[in-house]
């Protein structure tokens, strides 16, 4: 009978060592599901404003990691996973995409002083045009 109490407080004892651990883990377990509910509803935003359908071709290793997104479920399918991808990506690269901004403005600016050229050019040559013409029928 001693044996049993004995061992009887041996297992109590290993419980509530167990215990903390249990509750560390459940703690875990809680911050995971919360993380992954928020990062749903990330997703879930990212993916909302899809309107524009685009056809890409990706690499093996692109399209193995695509499929990993989905099997883990976070994303439906690759394209959502593709979509999300890529939207954070551009986000990431914030800075260069305003640089490039920059830049078209810059170069759309040039475009239209060019157009401006072409067409005083165009208008100056029809008027000289038109008064040797003009001049001849005199």
């Amino acid at each position: 009978m001693k044996d049993n109490k004995t061992e009887n407080e041996g297992s109590d004892k290993k419980n509530k060592k167990r215990n903390p651990l249990d509750e560390f883990g459940a703690h875990v377990e809680k911050i995971a599901i919360k993380t992954a509910e928020s990062l749903r509803k990330i997703v879930d935003k990212a993916l909302s404003s899809r309107n524009t359908v685009l056809t890409i071709r990706v690499n093996d290793e692109c399209n193995e990691k695509l499929n990993m997104l989905v099997e883990a479920g976070l994303f439906k399918s690759r394209s959502e996973s593709a979509a999300f991808l890529i939207q954070e990506g551009i986000g990431v690269q914030k800075d260069i995409f305003t640089k490039i901004t920059g830049k078209l403005k810059k170069m759309e600016k040039i475009r239209e002083e060019l157009k401006t050229i072409v067409i005083n050019e165009m208008d100056k040559s029809a008027k000289e045009s038109s008064k040797k013409t003009t001049g001849k029928k005199k």
